[in-house]
């Protein structure tokens, strides 16, 4: 077969490809750096023209042009786990979050609960076989690809080159066309490490010990971990996370991470998706020592629970008193979505040493300067729950680490109000008497 030749007889301007999308559509745009830009520039152009197209995305990292330029109300964004930029597409109506756990977000293509009429995803150069790696994003790409009726392949030189441990590449003779755009493909800046990230962070590093696998999520905390970790002795670190950002860079660099300690995947850090840096891309590029997974392997508890001394470390926003942790809403705002966090603290309890981390600081500002605290005594205003008290694992602020499980009402009660801030924990413990989960014997 003549790749090349195939490769130039479906390669079309963006115009063309989206010509290929219908009224009533279900768009994919893939999820984080795989979407596609140019083309998305193109079908915003139809605004007007096209009648309830639905599109499809997650963690969108640059402004969508079907929302930002839709005055003729032709697109519906949908969002399976909002970045900053989506919630704040969802606070002003132009788009709708589809709750998930990411280790089903396949499988919900896979049977047919989300049809896909067009998929239009992001890939790197073709290879000398005709393959297109699906660099950054492995995640769900490969069930979007199997479920639409067409596929576009928007090819972009600054997508890196990736290798999987499977659903890593698409052919040329799969797709039915094929756009060229050399846009920068999107970074994310992680954020600094406060002193309350620090203090947190300190907490939990005496459960991290040599050879351990770690999950990380994405902000300062996890940041605050890295640098806590490439400062300390701990040696022959694992990875296996949904989400690979900056701070697993600074471990590698530091030879923290060899992987050669792990129970599965020895020698291969592994990751689903991954956003980060310009540096990390480069890093990533033709790395074999690092491979993508899809999410239906990375994030299944039965897999995790084989990597045995497994550390997960994710942040919440809120809990309450019996242990209920909402890690997604703010009362019935979308802040971002359940993700990985119950596949990874379901994993990580079922490890035989495993432990799993919830992270926050004890206390809130809201936009008038009144300081609240994030251990409340019962939810009310329709936040959405996470983590069912039932799986509760370790919860850490930066007054302490409260262990959850196993725990009776007044125990989850007590230790979680020793870790509150103490402005607080005097009216939550008159809360919790209220609610006849504060025992006479408990310490005031």
């Amino acid at each position: 077969m003549d790749h090349m030749k195939l490769y130039q007889e479906k390669l079309c301007s963006p115009e063309e490809a989206a010509q290929l999308i219908k009224d009533g559509d279900w768009v994919d745009y893939s999820q984080a750096c795989s979407y596609p830009q140019a083309l998305d520039r193109a079908l915003s152009r139809r605004s007007g023209e096209l009648r309830d197209v639905k599109l499809r995305c997650a963690i969108s990292m640059i402004p969508i042009a079907t929302v930002e330029n839709d005055p003729g109300g032709s697109f519906t964004y949908n969002i399976w786990h909002c970045s900053g930029l989506d919630r704040k597409y969802v606070d002003s109506g132009k788009a709708y979050h589809i709750p998930m756990l990411f280790r089903h977000n396949g499988s919900y293509y896979r049977k047919g609960f989300a049809t896909v009429d067009v998929a239009a995803v992001t890939v790197a150069p073709m290879d000398e076989n005709g393959d297109f790696s699906y660099g950054l994003t492995n995640c769900s790409q490969q069930e979007i690809i199997e479920a639409a009726k067409n596929v576009i392949l928007e090819v972009n030189p600054n997508m890196p080159a990736i290798k999987g441990t499977e659903c890593d590449h698409i052919n040329i003779k799969d797709v039915d066309c094929v756009i060229e755009c050399s846009d920068p493909v999107p970074t994310i800046q992680s954020p600094a490490a406060s002193d309350l990230d620090r203090k947190i962070a300190e907490h939990i590093m005496p459960y991290i010990t040599d050879g351990a696998t770690l999950q990380l999520g994405i902000g300062g905390i996890p940041n605050a971990i890295g640098t806590l970790i490439a400062e300390s002795d701990v040696r022959d670190l694992g990875m296996h996370t949904e989400l690979m950002s900056d701070g697993y860079l600074a471990l590698y660099r530091a030879g923290k991470i060899t992987n050669t300690k792990k129970k599965l995947n020895r020698g291969t850090g592994i990751f689903s998706i991954c956003n980060g840096s310009r540096d990390l891309y480069d890093f990533l590029n033709h790395n074999d020592s690092i491979l993508s997974a899809p999410m239906h392997y990375v994030n299944d508890p039965a897999v995790i629970r084989e990597l045995d001394d497994f550390i997960s470390i994710n942040g919440c926003i809120a809990l309450d008193l019996y242990g209920q942790v909402s890690s997604e809403s703010s009362g019935t705002r979308q802040i971002s979505g359940t993700g990985g966090q119950v596949d990874f603290i379901t994993g990580a309890f079922e490890a035989e040493h495993g432990r799993a981390f919830l992270t926050m600081h004890s206390t809130f500002t809201d936009k008038a300067g009144a300081v609240h605290s994030r251990i409340i005594p019962r939810f009310t205003e329709g936040d959405i729950i996470t983590t069912p008290r039932t799986q509760a694992p370790f919860i850490v602020t930066e007054y302490g680490i409260a262990s959850l499980p196993g725990k009776t009402t007044w125990q989850r009660a007590e230790e979680l109000i020793s870790i509150a801030h103490p402005d607080f924990r005097e009216e939550l413990i008159a809360a919790a008497e209220k609610q006849k989960i504060w025992r006479r014997s408990n310490r005031r």
